[in-house]
């Protein structure tokens, strides 16, 4: 098959109409390579954003309507006001940020999977034939776990997560083949997978609960393991969802500032976390004061703002939950 032959079925061009009556911009699916590496992976396809436009560009054919859906409704959420992560913060390790922000998407992208394989259950996407290219995905990702173990559990526990949202844990052949090949990571994911679907995901308010609670645990896992916890709870900034009643409240009343040993990126200065003192989790970032401005009303006055007026400032995106 060609990439010049693909055609989208009705599902996945039913999906692109609803993204696309959202967007102030033109989405558009474009398939970029006649590759069929015999596997489904996300890694697959990605969005790019040209001017006020987005393509998602589908790097392989093995299963492109399955692919193209994927990213759909990934971008669907965002566009219905489901809560986005951002990255304002660095290490002054550009790779440490780098590894860092890929495995906060990666734990954010995870629960939102939780209502993209649902979305793709109801357009009669994942078939017999999608669940054995997903198992070879897995497969050409990982190596059996070896013993002692490697530092590859990380990854296999991510992957193997991903995989227990997409199969559900009642495969009883898919199961057996993970508790051979990873028994290790296998109870990790599992006990991962408890926390992120003991409350469905409904809303985005549920949905973010269930990320906060997702970076949580994973560190908690990654210390028992011996490994460095990545502290998404501080690195990563998650929109806020925000009740109409929360927006009027002083912003000391919802959040607390948190002096970061890491740098804001666009000034370098020293950075301000804002944590959300319900959950402790990084709602927005602010800079150090500049030398000229730096005394102590420069935080009392952004404390004696409404939320709603910081966010506006800040030009930070949040979503309202709804009554």
């Amino acid at each position: 098959m060609q990439a010049k032959d693909v055609q989208l079925n009705t599902e996945v061009q039913g999906l692109l109409d609803q993204v696309n009556a959202l967007y102030p911009g033109k989405v558009s699916v474009s398939f970029i390579s006649d590759q069929q590496v015999g596997f489904v992976r996300h890694d697959q396809a990605q969005q790019v954003k040209v001017g006020d436009d987005i393509v998602i560009q589908v790097a392989d054919l093995t299963a492109p309507n399955y692919t193209a859906a994927h990213e759909l409704v990934h971008l669907l959420m965002v566009l219905s006001g489901f809560p986005q992560v951002f990255f304002s913060l660095t290490t002054g390790q550009p790779q440490l940020d780098e590894q860092l922000m890929i495995m906060g998407t990666e734990l954010y992208d995870i629960v939102s999977h939780v209502v993209v394989v649902k979305e793709q259950q109801k357009h009669q996407l994942i078939t017999d034939e999608i669940k054995q290219l997903y198992l070879n995905g897995v497969t050409a990702t990982l190596k059996p776990e070896p013993t002692p173990v490697d530092d590859e559990m990380t990854l296999r526990t991510l992957t193997l997560l991903d995989a227990l949202v997409f199969f559900g844990t009642g495969d009883q052949a898919v199961m057996d083949q993970f508790e051979r090949d990873y028994p290790i990571s296998l109870a990790a994911a599992k006990k991962l997978y408890a926390i992120i679907t003991e409350k469905p995901v409904t809303s985005p308010f549920s949905l973010r609960r269930n990320v906060v609670k997702l970076f949580k645990a994973f560190d908690e896992q990654l210390e028992a393991w011996h490994l460095p916890a990545l502290h998404n709870t501080e690195f990563t900034t998650l929109s806020s969802v925000l009740s109409q009643r929360q927006l009027g409240l002083e912003v000391k009343q919802v959040f607390e500032f948190y002096h970061s040993d890491m740098h804001e990126k666009t000034t370098q200065r020293r950075a301000y976390v804002g944590i959300n003192r319900t959950d402790q989790q990084n709602a927005f970032v602010l800079p150090a004061p500049a030398p000229k401005e730096d005394s102590p009303e420069y935080f009392t006055k952004y404390y004696n703002l409404t939320v709603e007026e910081l966010f506006k400032q800040l030009k930070m995106p949040y979503i309202l939950r709804e009554p």
